[in-house]
């Protein structure tokens, strides 16, 4: 522990409670400041700019099932402390250090832009401040238990980049298995496709109107049920059947 930054120690927080605090403060900051209703005054530009949202949001969690479905990476440690038995550098991870908490990034920042406002700005900034602490944590363990291992991967793999030119040959002769991604990240997009569906119903709460919320529920109702059957399903599919088992 002494030889740890106080940044490496930030990051060892966060690691241990980012399943709590990173969805609940996604939700509350999406329940407590009310989406933006327009762009410089024009409703157009604010339809536009969460089309781009969703659009980056998707993107970020197709570029999650990609990594997943092709090799998979324990990031829930042990104990809730950042651990790792092997160091994975196949799949997506030759190519790239964190693709994982790339896509990660492009879903907050595209659910930030669509809650517009000063979140869209400042959102995106504190979680990549707190993802850069999560990996400077997790650095520094690795580094620690691999070596020179680790530090060679370093050398040749960015940190946050993807190196395209190296993808296409690391995954060449991979299999892609998709039921370990439903299995593995369901949760996350699960949560991606509520945080969307919420902002879009806050934005009718706070600028719709008593009977704009009225008309609404028929839509954001079974919405929201679904999400919640999809997630109850999968849930059972993993425990009493063999079909998600990977």
């Amino acid at each position: 522990m002494s030889d740890k930054s106080l940044f490496v120690r930030i990051g060892d927080f966060f690691f241990k409670y980012r399943n709590v605090i990173f969805p609940v403060a996604i939700f509350a900051n999406l329940l407590l400041i009310p989406p933006r209703d327009a762009y410089f005054g024009v409703k157009a530009y604010d339809d536009w700019v969460d089309w781009i949202g969703v659009a980056i949001v998707c993107a970020g969690l197709l570029l999650r099932g990609a990594i997943i479905g092709f090799a998979y990476i324990k990031r829930g440690g042990l104990d809730k402390k950042v651990h790792a038995d092997d160091l994975v550098t196949e799949g997506f991870f030759a190519a790239g250090r964190n693709p994982l908490y790339v896509g990660n990034m492009m879903i907050y920042t595209g659910i930030f832009l669509m809650q517009g406002g000063w979140p869209a700005l400042v959102g995106p900034l504190v979680f990549f401040a707190i993802y850069s602490s999560i990996i400077a944590a997790e650095e520094h363990f690795l580094r620690n238990k691999f070596g020179a291992q680790f530090d060679a991967y370093c050398a040749n793999t960015p940190r946050w980049g993807i190196r395209i030119s190296v993808l296409r040959a690391a995954i060449k002769d991979m299999n892609y298995d998709w039921r370990r991604v439903v299995a593995k990240d369901y949760t996350t997009f699960a949560n991606a496709i509520l945080a969307m569906v919420l902002v879009a119903f806050m934005a009718v709460v706070h600028h719709g109107g008593k009977q704009g919320v009225i008309d609404a529920l028929p839509a954001f109702v079974p919405a929201f049920l679904a999400i919640g059957l999809v997630v109850l399903a999968i849930r059972l599919l993993k425990k009493r059947t063999d079909l998600l088992r990977t």
